[in-house]
């Protein structure tokens, strides 16, 4: 499966996951609103990997 994904792919999925470790993080460690705020991120970026996916595809 990850054969299929090209580099760019690659880095915006492990952003994204990044993003959602890291915010989860701060969850626990009691920073409730800056985790709110990152994990909105997440969606956001996978939402620009799909938009550049879309637009390769189209070429």
């Amino acid at each position: 499966m990850l054969n299929k994904l090209s580099k760019t792919d690659r880095i915006l999925l492990i952003l994204a996951l990044g993003t959602l470790i890291f915010s989860e993080l701060m969850w626990f460690n009691g920073e409730r609103e800056g985790a709110l705020f990152v994990g909105l991120w997440v969606p956001s970026i996978l939402g620009f990997a799909i938009f550049l996916k879309l637009i390769k595809s189209n070429k």
